[in-house]
């Protein structure tokens, strides 16, 4: 049984915080979103990123529970991060009651947390290394209609015109699309598909394109 913690009206809705055990859980418009349990996935998006990416700051889109942000942080080739999250509420439970899920990341000075909904933030920006984005549960399914511009052919041109030269783009989905894969081939030299097995349904999988 889960316990809610605290529950907000946000951008894309209701949002709820509950503690199930040892974890906790968010929940948007009732649809389970995102949880402490794991995180390999999200990890993942920015260790392959940061691996590939030239020398240069990193942006993630989306700040979830905080598991990407410290993966950032511990990465030896990673030194300037940019956090966009369009939910308030997000930010505040990953300031209390999330902050010891990733060692308090928020407090680090190598990162700049903005409040803001990213396909507004991004147009006059560039020279991103690497832009990790992970704002929906994937291409195929968005926290918002509106959100599926990002992954359209104008808005991955968005994206990467954010990038330096050499720059990465990786971005996280629950299930493999292939429609999508095909929109990033179309649109960069070289894409590569990284599944995370999962305990139940399908695998989590990363895009990494360059």
């Amino acid at each position: 049984m889960a316990d809610t913690i605290d529950r907000r009206l946000g951008v894309a809705g209701e949002l709820v915080l509950r503690r199930s055990g040892d974890h906790f859980e968010i929940i948007a418009n009732g649809v389970f979103l995102m949880d402490t349990r794991n995180g390999e996935s999200e990890r993942l998006l920015v260790t392959s990123a940061a691996a590939a990416m030239p020398p240069g700051p990193l942006l993630i889109g989306g700040l979830g529970v905080g598991f990407s942000l410290r993966a950032a942080l511990d990465h030896p080739r990673v030194a300037d991060i940019t956090v966009v999250e369009r939910e308030a509420a997000v930010i505040d439970w990953c300031s209390g009651p999330l902050r010891h899920v990733h060692d308090d990341a928020l407090s680090d000075p190598r990162v700049r947390c903005v409040h803001a909904d990213l396909r507004a933030w991004l147009p006059d920006k560039a020279g991103f290394a690497a832009i990790c984005l992970d704002i929906d549960n994937g291409p195929e399914w968005t926290v918002s209609p509106d959100n599926a511009a990002l992954y359209a052919p104008a808005g991955l041109d968005l994206l990467a015109g954010a990038l330096a030269p050499g720059g990465v783009l990786a971005v996280w989905s629950a299930s493999a699309s292939e429609a999508f894969a095909a929109r990033l081939r179309a649109r960069f030299d070289h894409v590569e598909q990284l599944p995370v097995p999962v305990p139940r349904g399908e695998p989590d999988v990363v895009y990494l394109a360059l």
